[in-house]
């Protein structure tokens, strides 16, 4: 027994053990669109050098977005509602009153010279023109402050920590733009009085209070002060007063006062129903696939089932363990990952195959196809998680939520093939039985397509110039839909109207869906608000369609009455917008530099061009058809950006691996060879993930129907693209800027072989 079959036997099962406990111990967090949670609505108030307006609603609306993601809820909605009014949304908080406490503080943050101070209940003194009396953090004395130029606006980033040598908890302060000299003038002048006196204080103000009033240390010079930019606050912080401080300092200033003007629960904005088909539908689909890999690689498949059953159960283990909430967008990721986890064990087995008919035993040829595989199934994991990773660190919203999800489901699922499945096999190969059966492991399903290619040898890149013009109409058509159509905004983007009624009978919501689908609106969200009221988003209304809108109500639970109707706007706003287009930017740069670090920089040149190619006529067949455009759509792009990389790494690893042996072969007979040779991985792939997709498509209800369509399109666009586009796009770039014969020196391999 070698010493890597130990040590991934011994991962596996703690692994598996770790996860039940996780499993049957925590319970999953789920989102708005699959449980509901707490809603909230603040009111923007006036005050005499602010007025209310649609700017000021709009960055309002964005603090509040900072500021509940920094209490730890993911994928919250957040919208503006008429003139002046805000609607948050936080699924699975158990204290509102503790997130109205923080999210809903003006939070104005300023820094004062202390000029004097007195006991509470004594004489005050007369106070110069711009100081103001404020009571101190221990609400005893009360602190004489100047007028002051630093504020919150120049405080660049707010960091709790525990700090032993400074007695606890404390928070430090990075200054930004002018606060480091600002600073440094206010501490500096701190300085020249006596130590003791209050003089030598510097009070922090938060809305109008003294949190924190510190001397400044007698090793700070008088006129000088403390440089740097940088700062510690204390105060007798406990760590959940130290965060939140940090959390109002980082989000920044409210421009005005909100106050609240309703709270409550609300309902999930996916129904009982949908829930239920799309779990119906995910058991079909996962069933089918199962089946499909059993009947094609035998006991290999059945290896294949074990692993993604350990990636499903591990992935959710750490989604539970790291609280993360769960709603349609993650899904995405979890679908994504599981495509992947698929295409790391068909990658296994297609190079075992492969291996076993050169003459290996059944044995070697095991071992030997992990190892064949593994450059493939780590490039092309490696760069849809340096992707996921800056989904998750320069986004915000359901995209980072994406981001998360995808970067554990990823390492999730390289373990599962890597570890699990290789475990499982070297036990089976440690049977004679089994190693004299090489039937019972697949070896042979497929041989016959693959003799056929064989012999035939098509040339699949024979006519790439006419592919290439073809592919290059299809995308053109695709832009002619998105200027000549438009994009069909879903209420995430454009806003739209929100109405709700207070019914005579308790509404059962999915009725409710099925009225509103037939009157026309089939992607609105309905939810129950409170004990009874039901709620109704939708895009803009004409007065026929709000008319409809309460006949459907009344229908199911009227007779109902009108109880609010405003317009919302977008709950993906400009700046999160903004955010995910930067976060897609860097994820798809950082990824190009990747391929061509690992590859060649024509590989990554020609991946990306294939990917901007699926998701060219991705978006513009859902402009045609007038699909919305909406968080989930957004959600199935990244998705298919994901698959479409993965194509094309896996036929790159295969021509690079030709190149190493065919050092002065022609680029374009490599390229066609490496395509023919991956065509039973990318069939078995595709179809792993297809029928999943159909079950959904056909079981999963309007969203996921959606959802299911574009990924669908997705596949099949980035499957044939990685053929008849990225291939031809590197063998015309390597034959207009051939790989210079520097770096085709000649090394040994492990094996003997020689490598570049």
């Amino acid at each position: 027994m070698s010493e890597g079959f130990r040590w991934r036997l011994v991962v596996s099962l703690l692994a598996i053990a770790c996860s039940a406990y996780v499993l049957t111990t925590i319970s999953p967090r789920l989102g708005l669109d699959l449980r509901g949670g707490t809603q909230i609505v603040f009111e923007a108030q006036d005050t005499p050098e602010v007025t209310v307006d649609a700017q000021v609603i709009e960055r309002t609306v964005e603090v509040l977005r900072r500021r509940v993601d920094g209490l730890g809820v993911t994928e919250p909605t957040i919208q503006a509602s008429g003139d002046r009014r805000i609607i948050v949304e936080l699924p699975g908080v158990t204290d509102p009153e503790q997130a109205v406490d923080i999210i809903g503080r003006t939070a104005q943050l300023t820094f004062h010279p202390v000029t004097g101070s007195f006991a509470l209940g004594t004489e005050p003194p007369e106070l110069e023109e711009g100081e103001q009396a404020i009571p101190d953090e221990t609400g005893f004395t009360i602190i004489v402050v100047g007028p002051t130029e630093l504020i919150g606006e120049q405080v660049g980033n707010a960091i709790p920590f525990f700090e032993p040598a400074m007695g606890g908890w404390v928070v430090r302060i990075d200054f930004t733009g002018q606060g480091p000299n600002l600073w440094a003038s206010l501490t500096g002048e701190a300085a020249c009085s006596p130590p003791g006196t209050p003089q030598r204080r510097v009070a922090i103000v938060l809305d109008n209070q003294v949190i924190s009033s510190p001397q400044v240390s007698p090793e700070v010079t008088c006129g000088v002060g403390i440089i740097g930019g940088t700062t510690i606050i204390t105060g007798n912080f406990d760590q959940d007063s130290a965060t939140e401080l940090s959390l109002l300092i980082q989000a920044g200033a409210l421009p005005v006062p909100i106050v609240i003007i309703e709270q409550g629960t609300i309902g999930p904005t996916l129904g009982e129903a949908a829930i239920q088909a799309s779990i119906q539908a995910a058991l079909i689909g996962a069933a089918l696939t199962i089946t499909y890999m059993v009947a094609y690689y035998r006991l290999l498949g059945v290896v294949a089932a074990i692993a993604l059953l350990v990636y499903a159960a591990s992935t959710a283990a750490v989604l539970l363990w790291l609280g993360a909430t769960i709603t349609l967008p993650g899904v995405a990721g979890f679908v994504l990952a599981i495509g992947m986890a698929i295409d790391a064990n068909v990658l296994v087995y297609e190079r075992t195959k492969e291996e076993f008919h050169a003459g290996l035993g059944l044995r070697e040829a095991a071992a030997a196809g992990f190892k064949r595989a593994w450059t493939a199934i780590a490039d092309q994991n490696v760069s849809t998680l340096l992707a996921a990773i800056l989904l998750f660190f320069f986004a915000a919203g359901p995209v980072r939520g994406f981001g998360v999800t995808l970067s554990i489901g990823v390492i999730m699922s390289m373990f599962s093939a890597l570890v699990v499945a290789r475990v499982i096999i070297s036990l089976l190969t440690k049977s004679e039985a089994i190693v004299n059966r090489p039937k019972l492991m697949g070896m042979y399903v497929g041989r016959r397509f693959k003799d056929w290619l064989q012999v035939r040898n098509p040339n699949l890149l024979g006519r790439s110039r006419l592919v290439l013009g073809i592919a290059a109409l299809v995308v053109v058509a695709s832009f002619a839909g998105m200027f000549t159509q438009g994009f069909n905004f879903g209420i995430e983007f454009s806003g739209g109207r929100l109405l709700e009624f207070e019914t005579t009978t308790l509404a059962n919501l999915d009725d409710l869906r099925e009225q509103l689908g037939g009157a026309g609106f089939p992607r609105a969200v309905v939810q129950h608000s409170g004990d009874d009221n039901v709620i109704i988003r939708s895009e803009q209304l004409t007065s026929e369609g709000q008319a409809a809108i309460v006949a459907a109500v009344d229908q199911v639970a009227g007779p109902a009455v009108l109880v609010r109707d405003q317009f919302v706007g977008p709950t993906l706003g400009q700046e999160l917008r903004s955010k995910a287009l930067i976060a897609l930017a860097v994820a798809l740069g950082v990824q190009l530099i990747y391929l061509a670090a690992r590859f060649r920089w024509t590989m990554g040149l020609a991946s990306v061009a294939g990917m901007f190619h699926d998701i060219s006529i991705l978006v513009g067949i859902f402009a045609w058809l007038g699909k919305p455009i909406d968080g989930v759509f957004l959600a199935s792009v990244l998705t298919v950006i994901g698959y479409s990389i993965n194509d094309s790494v896996v036929i790159f690893d295969r021509i690079r691996e030709h190149r190493r042996d065919q050092l002065e072969g022609d680029v374009r007979a490599l390229a066609n060879d490496a395509c023919l040779q991956t065509i039973p991985r990318t069939i078995n792939t595709g179809l792993g993930a297809i029928f999943v997709l159909a079950a959904l498509l056909i079981l999963g209800g309007d969203t996921l129907a959606d959802f299911a369509l574009a990924l669908l399109i997705g596949i099949f666009v980035g499957t044939y693209s990685s053929v008849f586009v990225a291939a031809p796009i590197y063998v015309a770039l390597e034959q207009r800027y051939p790989t210079p014969i520097k770096e085709k020196v000649e090394r040994p391999g492990k094996s003997g072989r020689p490598v570049v």
